[in-house]
């Protein structure tokens, strides 16, 4: 699918949104408003599904692999969305991402984004690949 997706309608964005909250929090689908909405009222969570809907996620120019690392790298960057960087680590390991692809490039930022940001991304990603029953040598 091009970046252009001028025949999508809001129903058929609304449910590719949907649909992608669901994939990524491990949940039903009619779980999804719900869930969303208790995290972040129901105006943003609308804005929220909305946007998960849209062709970021499904364009042809990047895997969903390389798209995992790209928005583990942002988040990382960010710090302070650990929340955020939990149900990412789990969809990127979805995504054929590797455990220890995750450690290196948790490492590889710490040069970058500094040691205290990377660290605390460091803990959670150990945690949410411990808690998969995975490890780092996998």
């Amino acid at each position: 699918m091009s970046r252009e997706d001028p025949g999508c309608s809001d129903a058929d964005r609304r449910s590719r949104g949907i649909a992608a909250y669901a994939s990524q929090f491990g949940i039903e689908p009619s779980e999804v408003v719900p869930h969303l909405t208790a995290l972040l009222g129901g105006r943003m969570a609308e804005e929220a599904i909305q946007s998960g809907g849209g062709t970021a996620w499904v364009d042809d120019e990047l895997s969903l692999r390389d798209r995992s690392i790209v928005v583990l790298a942002a988040l990382i960057t960010q710090g302070g969305v650990e929340a955020r960087l939990r149900g990412h680590i789990r969809w990127a390991v979805q995504h054929d991402v590797t455990p220890a692809q995750i450690d290196a490039l948790v490492t590889l930022l710490a040069n970058y984004v500094g040691y205290p940001r990377a660290s605390v991304a460091m803990e959670v990603a150990r945690a949410e690949i411990a808690e998969m029953g995975l490890s780092f040598t996998e």
